[in-house]
């Protein structure tokens, strides 16, 4: 049986066509019965927009009860008009439910410096948040509703046992180009019936952002709107997880971890014209943050993309863009290997190059599914993030989004 955020105790959801977008859903709503802890991560991007700024005020107390979210319009650099759209979004959700302008988490995403249709988004907003359903439909039209440019829709749903209960999470997620998450255009919205401390779940959020959609990348640019956000109701009634030393709290950060991992691969895979998923993964490090620096620096390479995309097993671009990363190892220890699902190929061998046969490292190459292994060895510490190639089908498409 397909299972998706519906699944998850109290939660209602709908995501409808309200005109914003040609033909397409463009509104979507996720709604907890009961008020609920919330956390988020918002872009660092020094320009915001609107409904970033507000949704950082409401995430204050760490409490939330709905997250709406448009598409078609990312209602950034609006000025004024942009700001009492955002604002008149919040106030028609919360009047329509009936809870506080602070449980309200909103959303933004679509082009930037278009006047944002305030009306149409508002008028949507009541017309369906009266459909608001648990019904497995519904959850599918909100994955959709948050879609801009992504040729699919991106779910995920899991369950498990703790504490004697049965225990649901379920998120979706949008992304395809203008993907560099730094909380840090991509967005993502996780819902739980888990019962856990609002603090804790921050640093949870905090903990799980920074190890999967801040390890992605499809081409170096951190969006105006990126936004994480998590709602945690409690309904399925486990004992509330109230310190980090509870075992509860490693169970729960496991699985958030691994549904966030899932969405942000979906991404990933999604990106803008690419044609190549690329697993980056920094072993024997000396600590994790340096492996992740090095695969951040790796990853979003615009030689190393290229690259990929041409199958040129060229590895001192990527020994070039770890040089770059700005932190410190010992070149004459490193190793690297190149290749596909399934085998690798060892390129380097303690700073030393290692002769292999071109012609199989470009067939490998040829597959839609790449994996570089870097191992330092100066630690016991790792990191896996992932990318994407870049292609002439990227640069066509971008050339000419808005025209």
């Amino acid at each position: 049986m397909i299972k998706n955020i519906t699944n998850v105790r109290g939660i209602k959801c709908w995501g409808a066509h309200t005109g914003v977008k040609s033909m397409k859903r463009d509104l979507a709503i996720i709604y907890s019965e009961v008020p609920a802890a919330a956390a988020g991560t918002l872009t660092q991007n020094k320009v915001r927009a609107e409904p970033i700024k507000i949704t950082e005020k409401h995430l204050a107390n760490n409490r939330a009860q709905v997250i709406i979210c448009n598409a078609g319009n990312a209602n950034a650099c609006t000025g004024d008009q942009g700001r009492e759209g955002a604002e008149a979004m919040v106030r028609t959700a919360a009047e329509a439910l009936g809870i506080p302008e602070d449980d309200v988490i909103v959303a933004s995403t679509g082009i930037i410096g278009v006047e944002f249709p305030t009306d149409d988004v508002v008028e949507g907003l009541k017309v369906n948040i009266p459909k608001l359903s648990d019904e497995i439909k519904a959850g599918s039209f909100v994955a959709n509703a948050i879609l801009t440019t992504d040729t699919f829709a991106k779910e995920g749903f899991i369950d498990f046992e703790y504490d004697g209960v049965r225990i649901n999470m379920g998120g979706v997620a949008k992304g395809s180009g203008m993907i560099h998450p730094n909380m840090a255009t991509m967005l993502a919205f996780v819902v739980t019936d888990f019962n856990i401390d609002e603090k804790l779940l921050q640093e949870a959020v905090s903990y799980c952002v920074d190890r999967s959609f801040n390890m992605i990348t499809v081409d170096g640019d951190t969006s105006t709107n990126d936004m994480v956000a998590v709602m945690a109701n409690g309904l399925a009634g486990n004992r509330k997880v109230n310190s980090k030393e509870d075992p509860g709290y490693a169970v729960f950060q496991e699985k958030l971890l691994g549904i966030l991992t899932h969405l942000a691969k979906l991404i990933v895979s999604d990106g803008e014209g690419a044609s190549k998923f690329i697993e980056y993964k920094v072993t024997h490090a000396r600590t994790e943050a340096i492996a992740r620096t090095i695969i951040r620096a790796i990853s979003d390479s615009t030689l190393v993309k290229t690259a990929m995309f041409g199958r040129d097993p060229n590895w001192g671009r990527i020994i070039a863009a770890a040089g770059n990363a700005g932190v410190s190892f010992n070149y004459k220890k490193v190793n690297l290997f190149i290749g596909d699902q399934n085998h690798l190929v060892q390129v380097l061998d303690k700073g030393n190059p290692v002769q292999f046969e071109k012609s199989y490292m470009k067939k490998l190459l040829r597959e839609s599914h790449i994996r570089v292994k870097l191992e330092l060895n100066t630690g016991d510490e790792e990191g896996i993030g992932w990318g994407s190639d870049l292609t002439t089908d990227y640069v066509m498409f971008n050339s000419v989004y808005t025209t």
